[in-house]
């Protein structure tokens, strides 16, 4: 019996397509075997995504954290020159470790150093007995840290110090609270002295030695420096009280 012949509604082409169906069927399941390793690939990503977000979690926090700092630090420091600049610079800084303000009402004492907002620094030394006891000497140090020149003196060498009136370098007799005393009094022989030293501009970075001299009607008693180097705006008054013991 012939083999190859066709049997009957049977075609030599639909033979070859249903061999040709076959193959194609083991091509597909063959097809298939890369999707499956694919597929495990992406659940091997999956569940290692988890791990590493967790990861990188504290280094966010740290840099979230820092720019807080930060932001905090410059509003902080913004808010400083605002009120700087209601009060104006010329203001006294406030300090709260001794106590005394430097106003008329709480002077500084010897020794002490009045600090302005723009960096002035005015620091008046205490006063020691001269030989023979009549006079006493100290020194007014002025340290300009500001911006800018200052001229401590003012424009005239004849207002620019005084025992009683109003000048930027004040030294008088009696307690920074008393408008006037009779009970003792001071006079300042080298007054002239002290005003050239005092009158020149001093330029930004520099600092200057004022030396003071004065005569007291008696031993022991109270002497008020006022201080307050002229400003084109605002310039507070800086109280110290001495003791001429």
């Amino acid at each position: 019996m012939n083999t190859d012949t066709p049997q009957p509604g049977t075609s030599a082409d639909d033979s070859d397509s249903s061999a040709a169906g076959g193959d194609q069927s083991a091509t597909g399941r063959d097809a298939g075997a890369p999707g499956g390793d694919l597929g495990a690939t992406t659940g091997g990503a999956a569940a290692e995504a988890p791990a590493e977000r967790a990861s990188r979690w504290p280094l966010g926090c740290g840099i979230a954290m820092f720019v807080l700092l930060g932001l905090l630090g410059l509003g902080a420091w913004a808010l400083q020159e605002f009120e700087k600049g209601l009060d104006g610079y010329g203001q006294l800084e406030q300090s709260g470790s001794t106590g005394m303000s430097g106003s008329v009402a709480s002077p500084f004492a010897a020794g002490m150093t009045a600090r302005y907002e723009d960096g002035l620094k005015v620091t008046v030394s205490p006063p020691h007995a001269d030989a023979g006891g009549r006079t006493y000497s100290f020194t007014v140090t002025y340290e300009n840290d500001t911006d800018g020149t200052i001229r401590p003196g003012g424009e005239s060498l004849d207002s620019s110090v005084s025992t009683y009136g109003q000048a930027p370098l004040v030294v008088r007799a009696g307690r920074s609270l008393d408008d006037h005393t009779a009970d003792y009094t001071l006079d300042w022989p080298d007054w002239r002295g002290a005003a050239s030293v005092l009158l020149p501009p001093l330029a930004e970075g520099e600092t200057r030695t004022v030396p003071v001299r004065i005569e007291p009607s008696r031993k022991g008693i109270p002497v008020t420096v006022e201080v307050a180097p002229p400003d084109a705006g605002y310039r507070e008054t800086a109280h110290f009280q001495l003791q001429l013991d």
